[in-house]
């Protein structure tokens, strides 16, 4: 079981990022993002997610990588291909990973959501070890945030349709939700 200490799960890896500020209001956690990420594109591995959130991926290790190392992006959490979870951001803290988004006709995710990163990308599925840890995360979250109500898991399509796609077709909504009411969460498709 996850815990929280300080808006921190004491079981993920800490590499605090930059990347981040203080929320609108500390307490008004209700919306989880799931996005994936893969540095390059669909290579796994390695500790090029690290240094996006930190500000430091040389632009010349990759050509890729010349496309984004100006960026300023975090998300509050990473979970590995082998489900090691890392954690960048405070939860109580606005992490910058929604961009220009919307959830329920409120813009501006990132000042009410939390991030989750799955190192993945949309048409390569995601791995068992994954999924198990994503839903030990949201059931924390949700125990140590109230506000975030059974129906506000999304992915990052869902609230930037049109400009963003991730997780994509390869992650399995139908599973999680399977997984969720397993352990006594959701159980049904929620995204739609």
């Amino acid at each position: 079981m996850l815990t929280l200490d300080n808006h921190w799960v004491t079981q993920a890896r800490h590499i605090p990022s930059p990347n981040a500020n203080a929320r609108p209001d500390p307490a008004d956690i209700r919306l989880i993002v799931v996005h994936n990420i893969s540095l390059p594109p669909e290579e796994f591995g390695g500790p090029y997610v690290d240094q996006l959130f930190s500000n430091c991926l040389d632009p010349d290790a990759h050509p890729y990588f010349a496309t984004i190392a100006h960026l300023k992006v975090s998300a509050h959490f990473l979970i590995c291909r082998d489900g090691e979870l890392r954690q960048y951001v405070s939860c109580d803290q606005r992490a910058w990973h929604a961009g220009q988004s919307a959830w329920r006709g409120e813009a501006n995710c990132n000042d009410f959501a939390i991030g989750i990163e799955l190192e993945g990308a949309d048409t390569v599925p995601f791995t068992a070890a994954q999924y198990d840890q994503l839903v030990q995360l949201i059931q924390a979250l949700r125990q140590t945030y109230p506000g975030i109500a059974a129906d506000a898991i999304v992915g990052h399509e869902h609230i930037a349709p049109g400009r963003k796609t991730d997780p994509g077709p390869a992650f399995d909504w139908d599973g999680l939700w399977r997984r969720l009411a397993a352990h006594g969460g959701p159980g049904e498709n929620r995204t739609s």
